[in-house]
């Protein structure tokens, strides 16, 4: 069978073991030219094709419920359920998603592009299952790290307290987090424990020695203890922890062996209970290359199968925002040892790898636990250190009542940078950085602030590490910065509050926040050749909003116009608009930024086009209200 023919993940029952192998085959072949092709995530779905044909000639898809843990290793199972056939649009506009979503496929059972949910919700599905008296088997696949979130060890608690709640938890250890031996002997143990002579010591020593006139009251204490050492005697000490939470533990297991696979999942069915099954994967099976560097090909943007190497850019690009954000981190701790850079498992996302390399001692990295890098840093804060915690702003949502509740409320002097802030890209709604200008500029105590660009950055940075009398944060876009000369040492703060005009005009005042104030000049300048004259505004903070700057020339001018990338439900314009409400400056104001919807994968440009966010098309805007005769501009 080829894989362009398979429609139906169940088509995979009853295949022999050389067919599978021969559409592991085709899987890898189709995962490393499409994301050669388009970018995408590499390693975490080449490690687990023989996992996953393994599992689903298991089950019944079409009533067994499947949770991938955050959708990237997923790519094998979107080729299995019906997307083969057009996966070369992988991440693209209107194309396959690279994360999992409930409303692409009937087999997307869940939806994630954060980590640490599937257990949470494969078990609710379970406990829905046996509240309606249905019978459908629930499974897990959790792994590349994603056990180390906590969300996934309060899951893993309950669930061991459900004796009677049938649910099997994957364990895809691909070495990038828990990692044990995998060896013969381990597999020998392993079966050796569920044979069925085993179990039935294991459950009925004990009643057997209870029946013993005058003995068997007296070594219940020790026959519990010989019960319990049989049991990790034939576990690794892994195992010996699920077991202790309340799972039947089995493994380590081959990743990439088909036979044993089928086997062992199989059995984990026929067990009762929360069942947990290891799998041992190699990250980026298949192309050797990525199997080397398995933290470097976790993820990539196209490039060439035969080297590895990324695709050349068709012209230099400035640095990142990222690498401009590390490089000044670096140059401050430097000369500051209470500087300590804190990251949640995205070293190289943040750029805070760098740190890493050149002052170990000043970083830390927690893990996929955004919850304890918030409190660990307000710990850190209450001891006179400067913590810098740099999370993307979609995973800072994570830690939403740690930054209110330990962050604010005590008004520790914690820096947060939120990359990836705004419009990501082909990761679509679940990494898409909207709504941090909203979710924090509400809470008391902070500051909140954007640069225009990665000189401003570099010079916020610093305001941020001098600013001591609360938490402060900081967001900025993924991707390039726009060139603009940047210094060494020696940058200024920039006063708390304080915006700036970067051009006047007597007909419309612009507001621009962050990224959008360098499009808020190029919309001006579409502007003025209608005859239009603009102001623009760089707003700098949201919290505390720069008052005496805006009101004045709002009052004056008459029509006001905000633009930021975020959402506009309140956002930054809305912060604009209270402000002259409760100031009494009753002027005609107009939000523009990303309205009440999700943003989809697509390119960040084909997202701006769609959401009306390019100069063109906000210069048509404003005329439509200004100057509705001068208002087609393309």
């Amino acid at each position: 069978m080829h894989l362009s023919e398979l429609t139906h993940p169940n088509q995979l029952h009853g295949l022999s073991i050389n067919q599978l192998e021969e559409i592991a085959r085709q899987i890898r072949e189709k995962h490393l030219q499409t994301v050669a092709a388009t970018g995408g995530h590499l390693g975490p779905g080449l490690g687990v094709v023989e996992l996953t044909l393994g599992l689903y000639q298991t089950l019944d898809l079409d009533r067994d419920k499947v949770v991938w843990d955050v959708g990237h290793q997923a790519y094998p199972h979107k080729m299995l359920t019906g997307r083969y056939n057009h996966f070369e649009t992988l991440r693209q506009k209107d194309g396959v998603a690279g994360y999992l979503k409930l409303s692409e496929n009937k087999f997307d059972h869940f939806g994630a592009g954060h980590a640490s949910t599937s257990i949470s919700a494969a078990l609710g599905m379970a406990l829905a299952r046996d509240l309606k008296g249905e019978n459908y088997k629930c499974v897990a696949v959790i792994g590349d790290g994603a056990l180390t979130g906590g969300m996934a060890l309060e899951a893993i608690n309950h669930a061991g307290h459900l004796p009677n709640t049938n649910l099997m938890v994957v364990l895809n250890d691909n070495e990038m987090s828990i990692s044990p031996n995998v060896g013969a002997i381990s597999r020998h143990l392993n079966k050796m424990r569920l044979s069925p002579p085993v179990q039935f010591l294991k459950d009925n020593i004990e009643e057997q020695f209870k029946n013993i006139p005058f003995v068997g009251e007296s070594l219940e204490p020790e026959m519990k203890r010989v019960k319990e050492g049989m049991k990790r005697l034939a576990v690794s000490k892994v195992g010996a922890v699920f077991e202790e939470l309340g799972f039947t533990y089995i493994g380590p297991v081959e990743g990439h062996d088909l036979k044993e696979l089928i086997n062992t999942f199989n059995q984990a069915h026929q067990i009762p209970g929360p069942v947990l099954v290891h799998v041992a994967t190699v990250k980026g099976k298949g192309y050797a290359i990525a199997e080397q560097d398995q933290v470097g090909y976790h993820a990539q943007n196209p490039f060439d199968l035969a080297t590895g190497k990324a695709m050349p850019s068709k012209k230099p690009k400035p640095p990142g925002y990222s690498k401009v954000f590390a490089g000044t981190l670096i140059k401050l701790a430097e000369n500051n040892p209470k500087i300590v850079g804190i990251t949640a498992a995205m070293a190289t996302g943040t750029g805070l790898s760098l740190l890493q390399q050149k002052l170990p001692k000043q970083y830390i990295d927690v893990g996929i636990a955004e919850q304890h890098a918030v409190t660990l840093a307000a710990g850190m804060a209450c001891q006179g250190m400067r913590p810098v915690a740099a999370i993307y702003s979609t995973f800072l949502q994570r830690a939403y009542d740690q930054i209110i509740h330990d962050i604010c409320i005590q008004k520790l002097p914690v820096v947060f940078c939120l990359d990836r802030a705004g419009i990501v890209g082909a990761d679509g709604p679940t990494h898409q950085g909207m709504y941090d200008i909203a979710y924090l500029r509400c809470i008391p105590n902070i500051v909140v602030m954007a640069p225009k660009d990665e000189a401003e950055l570099q010079r916020m940075l610093v305001t941020a590490i001098d600013y001591t009398d609360g938490p402060i944060a900081m967001r900025y876009p993924r991707g390039s910065g726009y060139g603009v000369p940047l210094m060494e040492e020696g940058w200024e703060a920039i006063e708390i509050g304080k915006g700036e005009i970067l051009r006047n005009g007597d007909d419309v005042l612009l507001i621009g926040y962050g990224s959008m104030v360098y499009p808020a000049m190029q919309t001006a300048e579409i502007l003025s050749e209608h005859g239009v004259e603009a102001t623009v505004i760089n707003g700098r903070f949201v919290k505390p909003l720069d008052k005496d700057l805006i009101l004045p020339l709002a009052q004056r001018i008459g029509k006001v116009f905000t633009m930021e990338e975020g959402c506009v439900t309140g956002g930054f314009g809305s912060a604009v608009a209270e402000a002259l409400l409760d100031n009494n400056v009753l002027v005609p104001v107009e939000r523009i930024g990303v309205p009440d919807k999700l943003v989809d994968h697509a390119t960040p440009d084909q997202s701006k086009v769609e959401l009306g966010l390019t100069p063109a098309q906000m210069a048509e805007r404003i005329l439509k209200t200004t100057s509705p005769q001068l208002a087609s501009v393309r």
